[in-house]
């Protein structure tokens, strides 16, 4: 014997409102399976609610509802299968990106808690030893802005040559290094091969100092007088490294070299 749910009990079973399922029969793309002709009162059977989940998950991906309606509207199962096919493509990329956002929201939160645990955000310069990093210049990126750190290692991931992509996977970091004064934006290489861009920072002792976007020319400025008048260092290049404060906010810690 056919089971059948009431509207309240369909519309629970695929999390969504009664006047949804309604709107869904009143365009013809999902109708109950059985009304009552003295109450109006709409029942659904258990293929109602698989058609029901379909159309809330093809919804997901963003499709409209008549086009939704047309899909599953189709007489030829394999268009049916193309079209949920192709769906199911669009899925994986809109997970990739959710993923990704996921990440860049864990790093704000991140730097957020690490403020939480610090009594005071220091502004006066510190030492740092350093290990020896490697770095790849970006060929055209001088400053990061919102479009480029939003997804910046897809830009350096691009810039290397086709046949070594799989030799170089990089660090979830980025920061501005700057030598006789010509600035490029940098990713960090944790793995990588021989290309054009790619620049080695010396392991040692850097002057470092934290500051904002508005201050840094001027803290930085103030930073390697200090490296050279108080630690007698000669400064050849600075690294600014990128804080990322807020989802869509950034700082800086400025690294200067002063000795091994």
């Amino acid at each position: 014997m056919e089971k059948y749910r009431s509207i309240g009990e369909a519309a629970k079973a695929v999390h969504t409102t009664t006047e949804t399922l309604r709107h869904y029969d009143r365009i013809g793309l999902v109708k109950p399976s059985k009304r009552d002709e003295w109450t109006n009162y709409r029942y659904y059977t258990d293929q109602d609610i698989v058609r029901l989940n379909t159309v809330r998950a093809l919804q997901l991906m963003d499709l409209p509802l008549q086009e939704i309606k047309r899909v599953l509207d189709y007489d030829d199962l394999e268009k049916i299968v193309d079209a949920l096919t192709l769906a199911e493509a669009k899925a994986d990329e809109k997970i990739a990106a959710l993923q990704y956002a996921k990440s860049k929201i864990r790093l704000a939160k991140s730097d957020y808690e690490r403020k939480m645990q610090t009594s005071e955000h220091s502004d006066s310069p510190f030492i740092k030893t350093i290990p020896k990093r490697v770095i790849l210049l970006s060929d055209a990126l001088e400053t990061p802005t919102v479009d480029t750190l939003w997804n910046y290692l897809s830009h350096f991931y691009e810039q290397v040559p086709a046949t070594l992509k799989d030799q170089f996977y990089f660090e979830d970091l980025a920061g501005i290094y700057t030598k006789n004064g010509l600035s490029r934006l940098f990713a960090v290489c944790v793995r990588y091969a021989n290309t054009a861009g790619l620049k080695i920072l010396p392991e040692g002792r850097y002057l470092c100092a934290n500051c904002t976007e508005e201050n840094r020319k001027t803290a930085l400025d103030e930073l390697l007088s200090k490296a050279t008048n108080e630690y007698g260092a000669d400064p050849r290049f600075t690294v600014q490294l990128i804080v990322v404060s807020g989802i869509l906010h950034w700082n800086y810690e400025l690294q200067v070299y002063i000795s091994k």
